[in-house]
């Protein structure tokens, strides 16, 4: 085996090495999609159940629901809450489709999207069915607002 084969199979075992480590979240460039379009896209699931780590019409989480609505617009966005409020690009007032985040009592973060008018949709609990709810209602829990789109 000459130099070649030998640089080629180095190569080789380095790029199938590399495709098997983990990778953090990198969010790719964001597409045209606008915040109003995802907010009437998250309308369209109110009455649908909650179901803990659901992401589809049978039924949501919170971060599911946000999570599925944007990968229907083709925009990638973490699956869970916390790594949604980590990556989200902060904004400091919410515009319709942003996603506006809590810290309430019994989660670590909730999650939902903005509709304007002091409005959000969102899945809130086991039992319950995702709703639009008033931000003043949820105020003492709000921790601040971020997007994927733009």
């Amino acid at each position: 085996m000459g130099i070649q084969g030998r640089y080629l199979g180095v190569l080789y075992l380095s790029l199938a090495l590399a495709a098997c480590a983990p990778r953090p979240f990198v969010p790719p460039p964001p597409p045209v999609a606008s915040g109003a379009l995802i907010a009437r896209e998250a309308a369209r699931f109110i009455g649908v159940p909650y179901r803990y780590g659901g992401d589809s019409p049978r039924g949501f989480d919170c971060s599911g629901l946000v999570h599925y609505v944007h990968r229907q617009l083709g925009i990638s966005v973490p699956r869970t809450a916390e790594e949604q409020w980590r990556y989200a690009r902060r904004t400091r007032r919410a515009l319709p489709g942003d996603l506006v985040f809590f810290r309430p009592p019994k989660y670590k973060i909730h999650v939902g999207i903005y509709l304007g008018d002091g409005r959000f949709v969102h899945a809130p609990a086991t039992g319950k069915r995702v709703r639009i709810d008033s931000l003043a209602s949820w105020r003492r829990y709000y921790l601040g607002t971020g997007r994927f789109w733009e």
